[in-house]
């Protein structure tokens, strides 16, 4: 009969006896919607017969093996099991099954319960009704029921109620009588009685079973999960409001607004707390000045070498090869140099005693072949004395002495006067006596100038080269060999040196007043050779000395090198805010003609500032270095405003 569009089982069923076997008929399975299961269905339903290979058609007839006819012969190659796969036909009703006469029949689905043969099926008498298998979409196997089911009492599919799949409404129908007196009537369920009539179902040689249309999506069978869904698509799903493109930008919007302005303060303290760049003093006027009028040319002699400097400044002019020559008694100034470091005096101090030895008493009856000083064995000077009678009449014997007392041997001292020649950068001087009797005693100008500046820093020194002629008890009236070099205005030491190899040697020193400051100039005569003997040659270096001294003297000058008001660069806060820096004051530089001098610009040794107003000493420029070094300060031309949060905010840097 129908029910809801569907054929109920009745016209395309038959009736089975007991004790006979019988096999599934052409058609004998009705069609049910396409790719639909019900609940009361076996596992044939929707899919594959249980326990066989061979396909139905979608017409409902059995076809034995894929691709080959079946053949009407009446007789199962497997008795008591399903032999097909059905599928759905898509038609209202299904075919009428033939009947073998000469083989009982045997319903599959009273057989079988989820695929295994049913002991008592056919045998007992109690009809069983069929179960449906949704289950066996998915490949499952049910297990086998204890016993005889009831034939109004349905099953329940565990694996579909797991599913929660709701249950089709069960029709009712009627089975048809046994045919025999041990058979029992078999019942045709429709799968869903309340669904339109399928699609027409696939012929034969379609690839696959269908998976049941009617299931929910969750029950069919896939080979790939699903992807997840997208944050904002899964959030408007679970609130079950309907997404929309309006809904969709306010959603984004509450959704990033807070992390934005969570953002946002999180920039703000940070750039509020951040450090500020420290403020930086740039310079914009000319790096350098040069002194006007034709360079400098100082006399000097046209044989030997020479140097002059200008302590803070640089060099004024040098001639000559600049080549290590023999120096004679100037090594002498590197003694001292040694001693005072080490037994340092101060003022008025007279320093140790120190007791005459035979040597040096021996050394003083060779007048004729050395200068030396009258020293008697036994006798006591005090070291200031020691070093006058060295550095005035030039007593090799007496620097020797100083050398034993100072380091217990004269090679020992001379070790420690290449250290100190070395610590100095004297880096092409070598000293192998104390005295420079010795012709392997050599240097250059250069080196000697930088000897120079460092002893005439020295107060007690210096008053000993000063000195034209003195009385030291003991040993009389003693007499400097440098004494027209004295006479000069300004010139305070510093000492002679002559010998065969070496010639005529003048290390000398003078200073000169420029703008009421007092600035030192050094310079030497090396290797004067014009002369019969080492005193002629001695002299003839004095005089060169004097000359050039004086034409020194004479070029050493001032310029105003900056002017009152002039910009000379910018005041940076770090953080955009700007203001030129102006002189104060005349700067005015020490220097001669042709000379180039660099300006610095700095901020004098105070922290800069990062605001100020118009005249606020900021820094200060100066020019030179050392005793020669000038400076004056500079100021804002122009206020300079603090940084403000809107500076600190949009700082990138």
């Amino acid at each position: 009969m129908k029910d809801g569009g569907n054929e109920a089982a009745g016209p395309g069923t038959t009736a089975r006896t007991a004790g006979e076997k019988s096999r599934a008929p052409e058609g004998a399975a009705a069609a049910s919607p396409a790719g639909e299961a019900s609940p009361d269905d076996g596992p044939a339903a929707g899919g594959e017969a249980a326990g066989s290979g061979e396909p139905v058609t979608a017409e409902g007839t059995r076809t034995g093996k894929p691709g080959s006819a079946a053949p009407d012969t009446g007789t199962s190659p497997d008795s008591g099991r399903g032999t097909g796969t059905a599928t759905a036909t898509g038609k209202d009703t299904a075919p009428e099954p033939r009947a073998d006469a000469s083989e009982p029949e045997s319903d599959t689905d009273a057989n079988t319960s989820g695929g295994f043969p049913d002991a008592t099926a056919g045998t007992s008498g109690t009809p069983a009704r069929p179960v449906d298998q949704p289950t066996a979409v998915f490949k499952a196997l049910r297990r086998p029921s204890a016993g005889p089911a009831a034939p109004d009492a349905p099953t329940t599919d565990s694996p579909t109620t797991a599913l929660k799949v709701p249950p089709a409404p069960r029709p009712q129908t009627d089975p048809e009588p046994a045919s025999g007196p041990a058979g029992r009537p078999s019942t045709f369920v429709p799968l869903r009685g309340d669904e339109p009539a399928p699609a027409e179902a696939s012929r034969a040689g379609t690839a696959g079973p269908v998976a049941p249309a009617g299931l929910p999506e969750t029950e069919r069978t896939t080979q790939q999960p699903v992807p997840p869904l997208p944050p904002l698509d899964l959030l408007a799903e679970l609130t079950n409001t309907p997404d929309t493109p309006v809904r969709t930008v306010m959603r984004r919007i509450k959704i990033w607004t807070p992390l934005v302005l969570l953002l946002g303060v999180v920039f703000t303290v940070v750039q509020i707390l951040r450090p500020l760049p420290e403020p930086e003093l740039t310079r914009s006027a000319a790096p350098a000045y040069t002194f006007q009028g034709s360079r400098l040319s100082l006399p000097f002699p046209g044989e030997g070498q020479g140097a002059v400097e200008v302590e803070g400044l640089g060099v004024m002019g040098s001639y000559g090869a600049q080549k290590p020559a023999p120096i004679a008694s100037v090594a002498k100034t590197m003694t001292a140099y040694v001693i005072l470091r080490d037994h340092p005096l101060k003022g008025k101090e007279e320093g140790e005693k120190i007791t005459v030895d035979p040597q040096a008493a021996k050394e003083s009856d060779n007048w004729e072949n050395e200068s030396v000083a009258n020293l008697r064995e036994g006798q006591e000077h005090t070291l200031k004395q020691m070093l006058q009678l060295m550095m005035i009449p030039s007593g090799n014997n007496a620097a020797r002495l100083l050398a034993r007392w100072d380091a217990g041997s004269e090679a020992a001292f001379v070790e420690k006067m290449n250290k100190a020649a070395a610590d100095l950068g004297m880096k092409d001087t070598v000293y192998t006596d104390p005295s420079g009797f010795k012709k392997t005693t050599t240097s250059t100008p250069m080196d000697q100038l930088k000897l120079a500046k460092v002893m005439m820093k020295n107060d007690v020194f210096r008053g000993i080269t000063d000195t034209t002629n003195t009385d030291v008890p003991g040993s009389g009236p003693i007499r400097n060999g440098n004494d027209r070099t004295l006479l000069q205005p300004g010139v305070d030491g510093i000492k002679t040196g002559s010998s065969t190899p070496a010639g005529g040697n003048l290390l000398w020193s003078f200073q000169t007043e420029v703008d009421g400051r007092l600035h030192r100039v050094n310079g030497i005569t090396m290797n004067i050779q014009d002369g019969t003997n080492p005193y002629e040659k001695t002299q003839k270096a004095i005089t060169h000395s004097i000359n050039v001294i004086s034409k020194a003297r004479e070029g050493v000058t001032s310029a105003a090198v900056v002017r009152k008001g002039d910009v000379l660069g910018h005041l940076d806060n770090g953080m955009g805010g700007r203001s030129a820096v102006v002189a104060t004051e005349d700067l005015k530089a020490v220097g001669w003609a042709g000379l180039r001098i660099e300006l610095a610009l700095n901020d004098g040794g105070t922290d800069l500032p990062r605001s100020g107003r118009a005249g606020d000493t900021v820094g200060q420029v100066s020019i030179g270095t050392g005793p020669a070094r000038v400076s004056v300060p500079v100021a804002l031309q122009e206020d300079l405003a603090e940084p403000g949060w809107g500076d600190k905010l949009t700082r990138l840097g």
